[in-house]
């Protein structure tokens, strides 16, 4: 059985192993429904939890689409536009419900899905991402801080060491979902005010 020190090296090492998509890797030519589902399982292979996982399915796409998530393919080919959405999709989808990534990703699609549009869809997506390597050294700190937390937790408990070693562990993985509770709080919460300033100009538009 590993050590919880053998655990906190491999998060880490797999941290660093994962990696995003950038609007270089994107064909510039569109593509059909299968070779976007190929592209998506091969760049973000990393990301998989186990092998037989597949990132996107021909039925998760038609399923974005019904949900007004990703705009129609224009004669069944998808544009880097709509790549660049679904990578955002997919992030997002670990953590919030459709209704909510319909409501965030809404305005960015109306407004940006274009190809004259300024900024283009790749420059706010390469903006965003340019805060992934910082944010990733942040995050490997404070996993390393929580583990060393969680490591003092149970000092003084008369117990044999195997078990000691997974209080302690559960104490680190309890703490670091309360830090995803806590932030998926956060981002539900601006989501719910955006969706009713959203509202609320659509009931002025619609009085005019």
């Amino acid at each position: 059985m590993k050590t919880n020190d053998e655990r906190l090296n491999d998060i880490l090492s797999r941290l660093e192993r994962l990696h995003y998509v950038t609007p270089d890797d994107i064909p510039a030519i569109d593509l059909y429904m299968d070779q976007v589902t190929t592209f998506m399982d091969t760049h973000l292979a990393s990301c998989k939890r186990d092998e037989e996982d597949k990132i996107l399915t021909k039925t998760m796409i038609n399923n974005y689409a019904k949900n007004d998530l990703l705009p129609p393919p224009n004669r069944k080919k998808y544009t880097k536009d709509h790549i660049l959405l679904l990578i955002f999709i997919y992030y997002y989808k670990n953590i919030l419900s459709i209704t909510d990534i319909g409501e965030l990703l809404g305005p960015i699609s109306d407004k940006y899905f274009r190809p004259d549009a300024s900024p283009s869809l790749s420059q706010i997506y390469t903006e965003v991402f340019s805060m992934e390597q910082e944010q990733r050294e942040h995050l490997k700190h404070d996993v390393i801080q929580k583990f060393e937390s969680a490591k003092k937790t149970f000092s003084h408990l008369d117990a044999l060491p195997d078990e000691k070693e997974y209080l302690q562990l559960f104490s680190f993985l309890s703490e670091l979902a309360f830090d995803v509770y806590l932030k998926k709080q956060m981002i539900e919460k601006i989501i719910d005010e955006l969706r009713d300033e959203h509202k609320e100009i659509r009931d002025q538009k619609k009085k005019k």
